[in-house]
């Protein structure tokens, strides 16, 4: 295979520069041994090859002078109708049929994603339970067009950002029962002794989309003590299509939608994996996580993907060296490994 696509377990964080944060984030997961559905990763020398074989180049920099709005309909349109280079297609069709030709999500990986310093995160476009060459090449190029969305073109005209190109990341799709976010701190004040954790059923769509609300847990890092537990009502879920391909929306039954879709063991396994994410990167971590359907802990548990803590919250009081010394005793860390 050439240097445009890789498999996840082959790259580190240096590479994001080719491959974007989201996947060199992955192969860094990989490589501390968290669980991470397995897949492969296309570099932005792909969408450089698609751009400059089709043309597009001068199309993209003409349409880039114009308005936010007016340059990313004639970008995207332009971009859906060209075909990929006969090269990259095979090359994407071996990669595929090496991971087993199973649903698949095809995830953007902007360069400069998930940095300490700015994320693209929900700028760019994710497509799930993709099945077949043919819509896993489409859902890459859908994810390049979703480079020149009008949010995503202002967003890096306030950055000053030079070149636009795109990573994409294709991974193993996880039928979820619960599906959900953690932050290795509060989110909102800051304070790093804490673990948040949102959590609804299916898959993430309902909750990115505003669909439903999650139920949101607060964790001690250092007791495990549980400090807020807000169940809510739970009404929408998205699970894969049974006619093979896409997902569905459907209306959860009564006797789920007010239930807890977490338990005390889940929880704790879930903050456990939080403080291993957290300790690998060195930084609060922002992590999207799945509970594969009928599976039991371990195994259930899958990251999907990780990302610094971009925001700014609140200054929170540092912990005391006695509190801190707890903290890492109780997760079995000891000074030479922070």
């Amino acid at each position: 295979m050439t240097e445009r696509t890789r498999l996840l377990t082959e790259l580190r964080r240096p590479d994001a520069s080719e491959f974007g944060g989201k996947s060199a984030n992955l192969g860094e997961l990989l490589a501390a041994g968290i669980p991470v559905p397995g897949g492969f990763a296309v570099g932005a020398s792909a969408y450089r090859d698609f751009v400059r074989s089709t043309g597009l180049d001068g199309t993209i920099a003409a349409a880039l002078s114009r308005a936010a709005d007016d340059a990313s309909k004639t970008i995207g349109e332009a971009m859906r109708f060209a075909p990929l280079p006969d090269g990259l297609r095979d090359e994407l069709g071996a990669r595929y049929e090496a991971l087993g030709e199973p649903p698949v999500a095809v995830r953007s990986s902007a360069l400069g994603e998930d940095g300490a310093e700015a994320t693209f995160a929900g700028q760019q476009e994710s497509f799930l339970w993709v099945r077949g060459v043919e819509h896993l090449c489409d859902a890459v190029r859908d994810c390049w067009a979703s480079l020149f969305t009008p949010r995503a073109i202002a967003y890096r005209r306030r950055l000053g950002a030079g070149e636009e190109a795109m990573g994409v990341a294709v991974q193993r799709m996880v039928d979820a029962e619960v599906s959900g976010v953690l932050f290795t701190c509060n989110p909102v004040s800051g304070d790093p002794s804490m673990v948040a954790v949102n959590a609804s059923w299916g898959l993430g769509i309902a909750v990115v989309g505003g669909e439903t609300t999650p139920d949101d847990y607060l964790v001690s890092k250092i007791t495990g003590e549980v400090v807020r537990r807000t169940v809510n009502p739970k009404h929408i879920e998205y699970v894969p299509d049974a006619a093979g391909r896409g997902t569905v929306r459907l209306e959860v039954p009564p006797e789920r939608r007010e239930r807890p879709c977490l338990d005390e063991e889940r929880l704790a396994a879930l903050v456990e994996m939080g403080r291993r994410v957290e300790h690998h990167f060195g930084s609060h971590q922002d992590v999207e996580w799945a509970l594969a359907r009928g599976e039991s802990l371990p195994g259930a548990l899958l990251v999907l993907q990780a990302r610094p803590v971009t925001a700014q919250p609140r200054p929170a009081p540092k912990l005391s060296g006695s509190a801190m010394s707890l903290v890492m005793g109780t997760f079995g860390v000891s000074r030479d490994e922070e």
